[in-house]
């Protein structure tokens, strides 16, 4: 499916976000604004006059790119994991290359590889409730806390295996998420249905340490000085 917009109705500022995005998801953040100025068909100056500077064209693009995804993946998100989210919604011509410059953002860090975080976070709160209540899924001691360990193990894999397996195409973003998932869906599957440790001897040393976690809602004790 490819974007209803032609590139010809796009005002400037939005081709040059979009050239940004696209350069920025390929290359990483270290481009130059004459090149991006080159890939929208436009001066540098314009894109100043824009943007302010590469700093404003990048926070330009991180708002874009996260209220598109965030918009796309409310469409497609299912319960299987992270990655196969970023797979539907990478295999659609126009987002591609939102994905990859997710990724690329996920791999430098910032305020939009957070909020990314983040967003997702929510999401495997809101599958792993319907999932216990269900009762597909086991209960935890701490659902938040399981839910972000779930996100940020997902998406760190999958920045890691895109770093250890680049695509021959850098910019075939939909190769590098197949062949990520081609790598790990058996063995996750396989630990999140049968678990690793034979019984609660790591866990019950763990929490005789720390003690249980308090109940949502409820804070956590000061500590004493």
């Amino acid at each position: 499916m490819r974007s209803a917009v032609a590139p010809e109705d796009l005002t400037a500022r939005a081709r040059i976000r979009d050239a940004a995005v696209a350069r920025f998801g390929r290359e990483g953040f270290g481009v130059g604004l004459r090149v991006i100025a080159e890939d929208a068909g436009v001066s540098a100056g314009l894109v100043v006059h824009h943007f302010g500077s590469k700093d404003g064209l990048r926070a330009a693009c991180d708002e874009h790119v996260l209220a598109a995804v965030r918009a796309s993946k409310e469409r497609a998100v299912t319960a299987t994991g992270v990655h196969d989210v970023l797979l539907q919604l990478a295999s659609a011509d126009e987002h591609a290359p939102l994905v990859a410059y997710a990724l690329r953002s996920l791999q430098a860090g910032g305020q939009l590889a957070r909020d990314f975080v983040d967003r997702f976070v929510e999401d495997a709160e809101a599958w792993i409730a319907k999932g216990v209540a269900a009762g597909t899924l086991r209960p935890s001691r701490d659902e938040a806390a399981r839910a972000r360990y779930l996100v940020v193990q997902g998406l760190g894999a999958l920045v890691l295996d895109m770093a250890l397996h680049p695509p021959a195409d850098p910019t075939d973003v939909v190769a590098a998420l197949h062949g990520y998932r081609s790598r790990s869906a058996l063995p996750a599957l396989e630990l999140f249905t049968h678990g690793l440790m034979t019984d609660n001897t790591v866990l019950d040393a763990y929490l005789l340490y720390v003690g249980d976690p308090p109940p949502p809602d409820v804070p956590a004790p000061a500590p004493s000085t």
